[in-house]
This record gives structure tokens, sequence and C-alpha cells, in this order.
């Protein structure tokens, strides 16, 4: 009979003891806390303090009672515990509190993916993230995608002012070849770009106009895109041209002998990124530079990428 009544007793005190403790919040991976995160903290039969707190954008919280601001960015919870603590000590508000400090949000360390990615996106930095992580989350890169990855982050420098620094990370070391050390670690921050891969138009008389994708420019040719093109389409002329931009803004007009290429006269052309291959008809018409670029500007924006070109 004792030892039932000594139970009902511990069972009693329990759970009274309980229900004197604070909800128990979300608590994500410890990290350093910064403006804007949520925190929540618990202050131990003390439920006028306890509550959950956004960091301000100066890094300070306040909590009632407390005169002075608390500084919370830069500290781990354990030692914002700590210094909660203190405050609530040297006012004289609490003898030897018992604080807890968990991390409900974290809104201080965002990654920002965009470009040639399927889903762009950004998030929160909780735990241990690296750039494959990052772009997973934004879906994988798209067919689009260039042949490199652009990591922006921000590094203090010796005089205080931040700087900031770009990693070029190729996409064959990531992916294809697994390289550890491509697959950097990320704290937040960090914006990462996928820029497109450059395309050539081949407009004019071809059996199929269109926006074609070059992974390696310096490799590309005239003979290269006629054979993306599905070839010369009939009565096509001798001669075709190539629109380039130039650094400057200005556009140059490069005429090749077709025909001599053809016959293996004369050697291969060439070509760059967001170059016009222009081939016309055999009767001399041509087509306007302004009319060739509203051609490859529509036939990028589409979502096939093809040109359809009509006379």
């Amino acid at each position: 009979m004792k030892s039932m009544l000594a139970v009902f007793l511990l069972l009693s005190l329990g759970h009274g003891w309980a229900q004197t403790q604070p909800e128990a919040s979300a608590n994500l991976p410890a990290q350093r806390i910064g403006p804007n995160d949520l925190i929540s903290v618990s202050v131990y039969d003390s439920p006028e303090l306890t509550r959950t707190i956004r960091v301000g954008a100066d890094g300070l919280i306040r909590l009632p009672m407390l005169k002075q601001r608390i500084k919370a960015e830069g500290l781990f919870p354990l030692e914002l515990e700590a210094a909660i603590a203190e405050a609530l000590s040297s006012e004289q508000l609490l003898v030897e509190p018992v604080v807890s400090v968990n991390i409900a949000e974290y809104h201080s360390r965002p990654i920002n993916v965009a470009g040639a990615v399927k889903s762009p996106i950004t998030f929160q930095a909780v735990g241990p993230v690296t750039l494959l992580d990052a772009l997973t989350r934004a879906g994988g890169l798209s067919p689009e995608a260039g042949r490199e990855i652009l990591v922006s982050r921000t590094q203090p420098a010796g005089d205080g002012a931040p700087t900031m620094l770009v990693q070029r990370i190729p996409v064959k070391a990531l992916i294809d070849d697994a390289d550890p050390e491509m697959n950097l670690r990320l704290a937040g921050g960090e914006e990462i770009r996928v820029p497109e891969v450059g395309k050539i138009y081949v407009v004019g008389t071809v059996k199929r106009p269109g926006a074609f994708p070059v992974q390696n420019a310096s490799e590309t040719t005239v003979l290269q895109m006629l054979a993306l093109a599905e070839g010369l389409a009939p009565f096509a002329s001798k001669r075709a041209y190539i629109y380039r931009q130039e650094e400057a803004g200005s556009k140059r007009e490069i005429a090749i002998e077709l025909s001599r290429i053809l016959q293996r006269k004369a050697a291969d052309v060439p070509l760059q990124a967001n170059d016009i291959l222009y081939i016309p008809d055999n009767s001399g018409r041509r087509i306007t530079v302004n009319a060739l670029e509203r051609i490859a500007g529509f036939g990028a924006s589409t979502a096939s990428g093809v040109l359809v070109w009509r006379r």
C-alpha cells in the first residue's frame, strides 16, 4: 500500500513539474545567430519571459522587463543562453535563472540559386550544405546550362570593407568527374548562378533554321552548324554571311565563300557564341541585320529554341 502511494505521489509531482515547462519549439541545428533569425527563449518557471523573438536588423533582442537589449548576432544558442541569464541576474530579476534558447527559423543565411536551373530557388542554409545540395534543391541543371557554375560570396577584407569573391566551378569536374574539391561547402549568403550556354543562330536557305547551343565555341565551325541545320535548302547562295557583335557594340558582317568551303578549296570558318550565320538564296536578296536579329531573338525566346523562318 505504501509503495503504491509513493508511486502516486511521484506521478503527481512529475505531472505538476511538466505543466510548468514551456512548450518545446523547433530546434534547428545550432549555428551562429544572425539578423532576422527567429529564436525561442524559455526561462524555467518564468512564463512571462518565455517567448519567440525575432532578432533585429542590428543583431539585438529585447526581453520583457530587461532595461538593456542583448546582442544575439554572432552567438551560438548556448552562448546566448549565458548572455540572457547574466542579464536577468545583473538586473536582479531572477536568481540563478535557467535559460534555454532554440532556433525556430533561420533568415540570415540565404542561398540563392538562379540561371539555367530547372527551379530557381532561395533557401536558408540550415546545417551542412554543399554546392550539389543547392543545385539539387533547384531541381538540377537545365538543358541550357553552360560549362561553368559561378559561386559568389562576400569575404571580409582587411580594412573591414567586404569584397565579393566569385569562384568558377566547371560542371564537368563537379558532376561528371565528381571532384570533391569542386563541391564547395556553403554557409549562407552565397549566390549561385548557372549561365546559359551560348547559341549560334542559323537562318536563311537551310532545311532546319534554328538556335543551336554551343558548348565549346572555339571548336564550332560553319560546316558543323550547317550539319545541325540539316544542310542547305535548294537554291541556296554560294556566299554566306556571319553577323557578329563586337565588344564596342558595333556589328560586323563577314562574308564567306560557302561553295569553296563545301568543295574543300577553302578552310572551314570558326564561329563564336551569339553569331548569326545567314545563308541567302541565289537570287541575291539579303535580309537586313535588324531583321536577322529579330528572327534570332524570336528563336531564342521560344521553348524549343528552334527558329521557323519563311519567305
